[in-house]
């Protein structure tokens, strides 16, 4: 079991990174999706360049990598005490966040929320910033 995933878009990399990071420094273990590039051979890509490769994916149903890809960032929701949705997010991690929600998981916000939802009151706890979060952390 890790203490924490962190799921927010790949286009959000470095904010990712500096969260997990930084809880890390706190002692505490992350599941981090940004430690596998969002294509095969992708590592030396931006994570912009990654995006718009992913994005043009024509079979990605029977893609062995995003096989391998969506069964790691299950394993990562299902595997963690608690699941960070780093604002801004987009659809995918909505539906994990859904995922984590139907797994028991408790849900924290961290951003702004670009406009009311009813569903994101499935979040426990939210936060305006890392920074606001991190000072709760112990």
């Amino acid at each position: 079991m890790t203490d924490y995933t962190v799921i927010s878009k790949v286009r959000n990399k470095t904010e990712v990174n500096y969260l997990v990071n930084k809880l890390g420094k706190k002692g505490k273990t992350c599941y981090n999706f940004c430690d596998t590039p969002a294509i095969k051979d992708g590592q030396e890509l931006t994570p912009e360049e990654q995006m718009e490769m992913f994005e043009n994916t024509k079979d990605f149903y029977n893609d062995k990598y995003f096989q391998k890809l969506f069964k790691q960032d299950l394993d990562g929701l299902r595997d963690a005490n608690k699941v960070i949705v780093l604002l801004p997010a987009g659809n995918s991690v909505h539906i994990e966040a859904g995922i984590a929600y139907g797994l028991g998981k408790e849900l924290i916000l961290i951003g702004e929320v670009e406009k009311p939802e009813t569903l994101y009151l499935i979040f426990d706890k939210r936060y305006k910033n890392i920074e606001e979060f991190l000072n709760t952390v112990k």
